[in-house]
């Protein structure tokens, strides 16, 4: 059995608004973060590793948000996000391929060091009976391996965490009816802790869209959803040997008494 483990995890908070009529917020703060390994990391059959040290993490953001409120007819509101983060990871966990196909373990990496920038733009809008709300996300993350100088993959960015990835979300509704369409992209990545060519992987990115309708019988309430996944059929893998799926559908009815 693994010892119990006591761990002193401080965080602090501060926030500040610079004027009180303008919906502008910055908040910095602190955490010092502690993970254990999860019962599959330690014991999943060929995959957990029982020798796994649990992840600690210094954690430092600045955030920036903003807010604005409309009077007019259709835009009803924006809102801006945006955060610069750098993280400091002893001993972190990640799933790493041992060799073999479809084989993989969990293992400790002895410092990571991630620098990360976050920006969430959002805006709801209003057409008479239809309400609209568009949301991206971009995120560019720097995460490298910083564990033994004597290495080649010293600084190189660990495996399978992109620079870039991105997302566009888009929900139409009008009366019982909604309509969603979501665009996801990660940019190129490496599949081994040394960043060189051949292990090198594409990005990839998807088209989904999902149309809902809502129906009451009595007490009844009813959500018909049908889902187009993968609307462009783009033939990626998300992780070296495992393929997703092209287009596929899917067909969902809910039913609240």
């Amino acid at each position: 059995a693994s010892p119990n483990r006591h761990i002193w995890s401080p965080a602090l908070f501060i926030s500040y608004k610079p004027f009180s009529q303008v919906g502008w917020h910055i908040e910095a703060f602190y955490k010092h973060c502690f993970r254990m390994p999860t019962f599959n990391d330690l014991y999943y059959t060929e995959i957990g590793n029982a020798y796994l040290d649990p992840e600690t993490t210094n954690q430092y953001t600045i955030r920036s948000s903003y807010t604005k409120q409309f009077l007019s007819e259709w835009m009803q509101s924006v809102n801006i996000q945006a955060d610069v983060y750098y993280n400091e990871v002893k001993n972190k966990i990640i799933a790493y391929p041992k060799g073999g196909q479809f084989r993989w373990t969990m293992l400790n990496l002895g410092t990571v060091k991630i620098k990360g920038v976050e920006i969430n733009p959002k805006a709801v809008m209003n057409f008479g009976q239809l309400n609209a709300i568009l949301q991206l996300n971009y995120t560019w993350q720097q995460a490298l391996d910083c564990t033994d100088p004597t290495e080649e993959y010293y600084k190189d960015q660990i495996p399978y965490i992109p620079r870039h990835s991105g997302s566009a979300i888009t929900m139409l509704e009008w009366k019982q009816w909604q309509f969603n369409y979501s665009f996801i992209y990660v940019g190129e990545r490496y599949k081994r802790s040394a960043n060189l060519p051949e292990f090198h992987v594409q990005p990839w990115y998807t088209n989904d869209i999902s149309v809902s309708r809502r129906l009451q019988t009595g007490k009844l309430r009813w959500l018909f959803t049908g889902e187009v996944n993968n609307l462009l059929n783009q033939q990626y893998e998300v992780v070296e040997n495992y393929p997703m799926p092209g287009i596929n559908f899917k067909l969902i009815i809910r039913l609240m008494i």
